[in-house]
């Protein structure tokens, strides 16, 4: 931490927090008064002892070295992760030398130290000597991909029957049939192994009576399903990347395969979205010297958010691997040679129209791409009638803001840092328009995530 010679500032260390009840009840422990024998050193670790309603005092510590995101340990009861000692004591930290001098770490917290340092080793020896994987028999991973691919190809057939059904008796039977008849076909596309059809039935089922036009929505999403079921059907015949990206929009795993790429990665926008069984966390990541911008995925169990976390306005030094398929982002995280710090880099940007052209150039190697990664300059939020929208400053174009971006708080803070001068914005540029993740202002200044 402070080989650094920077530290996180309080936004960076609330964005950590799981849920807003955590965020509040960790600003309350960031100043000094609960705490004492706090302390940092310089290979990122802080720790310290917090005075709770018992007798003794919470071990609180936290290690900002791993690249991965910060981990943490307490000797709390709570099971939210991280609690509300862990925030306070990197608020604490946060907030200057002074409160969290560098010193040596008690026996507790050396204790932990250690054994974390050695399972980090231990794991990267063993990855070094070849994964569990490669071990396994080749001819028992070939037949089992044969045999889910059978029963996704069945559920394909199955579901073009379905949607030559729905077209055959009209659009409008789908308003009277209800969400019965879409979940129940979305669980026998689960039944085939076919997770990413059953995602797509879902939101079909979602769009009947959702307002004017709903008929054309759910005959554009039909189309794009049908196109999917028949990508997988002839992926015999279609190019490799191509096939790739099928199947991995069919739902079926797959390694990321490609040549490792080391770079400085500046974290662009860190956000969850959440189901009844899984939470899944988005991390867009820029590029420094390859002016790539690439994406991470990490789970949790629903309820429970994933493990790797990298705040807003970090940059690490690390390899990434691409997953394969045509004109995806999405990458592995692989060896980290730095811990995350601060810094004041930023992505570059380009105009609204230029975005919308990148939008289109990539559906053409990936037709379900909902949206792509983009950072817009000199932009300015403007009111759009009942709606907003992103005005380009240096040309006569706009993107309009989509539905859930107009909803959000992120949108005041976007325009209170604006105040009607441009500011450069990361987001999510797609066919509903574009989502603000994350804003600089023009001048100097940090990193403001609008989610």
């Amino acid at each position: 931490m402070t080989q650094q010679g920077v530290r996180w500032t309080a936004d960076q260390v609330l964005a950590l927090a799981p849920d807003a009840a955590s965020r509040k009840a960790g600003s309350k422990l960031g100043a000094a008064g609960p705490w004492s024998e706090a302390g940092s050193s310089d290979e990122g670790t802080v720790w310290g002892l917090c005075k709770g309603s018992g007798s003794k005092p919470y071990q609180t510590i936290v290690d900002i070295a791993d690249a991965s995101g910060p981990a943490y340990k307490c000797s709390c009861p709570s099971r939210k992760f991280p609690c509300k000692h862990a925030l306070g004591l990197l608020l604490l930290w946060a907030g200057g030398e002074g409160a969290v001098p560098t010193g040596e770490a008690p026996g507790w917290a050396e204790q932990w130290i250690a054994g974390r340092r050695k399972r980090a080793e231990e794991k990267k020896a063993g990855d070094g000597s070849g994964s569990p994987s490669g071990s396994a028999d080749p001819e028992a991973a070939r037949r089992r991909a044969e045999r889910r691919a059978e029963r996704v190809t069945a559920g394909a057939v199955e579901l073009e029957q379905r949607l030559t059904d729905l077209l055959r008796g009209g659009l409008a039977s789908a308003e009277q049939s209800g969400y019965g008849l879409w979940e129940e076909t979305a669980a026998r596309m689960v039944d085939a192994q076919a997770q990413g059809l059953a995602s797509r039935v879902r939101e079909l089922g979602a769009i009947p009576s959702t307002g004017p036009g709903w008929p054309v929505r759910l005959l554009e999403e039909c189309a794009l399903l049908h196109l999917l079921g028949q990508g997988w059907l002839r992926r015999e015949r279609l190019p490799e990347a191509l096939a790739a990206t099928v199947r991995s929009r069919i739902g079926l795993p797959a390694s990321a395969d490609g040549p490792p790429l080391r770079d400085r990665w500046l974290v662009l926008a860190q956000y969850d979205t959440a189901d009844t069984r899984l939470t899944t966390r988005r991390i867009w990541l820029y590029g420094t010297a390859s002016d790539r911008t690439v994406l991470l995925l990490s789970y949790g169990a629903a309820g429970r958010a994933p493990e790797l976390a990298l705040p807003v306005g970090l940059a690490l030094e690390a390899e990434v691997s691409a997953y394969p398929g045509a004109g995806q982002l999405r990458v592995a995280l692989g060896e980290q040679f730095a811990p995350p710090a601060p810094t004041a880099v930023r992505p570059r940007g380009m105009t609204t129209s230029r975005a919308a052209a990148r939008y289109g150039d990539a559906l053409r190697d990936d037709p379900w791409l909902e949206s792509i990664p983009v950072t817009l300059d000199r932009v300015v939020p403007t009111p759009d009638g009942d709606s907003w929208q992103l005005a380009d400053a240096d040309e006569d174009a706009a993107l309009p803001l989509t539905p859930a971006a107009r909803s959000r708080p992120g949108l005041w803070r976007l325009v209170a840092l604006s105040g009607g001068a441009p500011v450069r914005v990361f987001g999510e540029c797609g066919h509903q328009g574009f989502t603000p993740l994350t804003a600089w202002p023009e001048g100097p200044g940090d990193a403001i995530a609008l989610c």
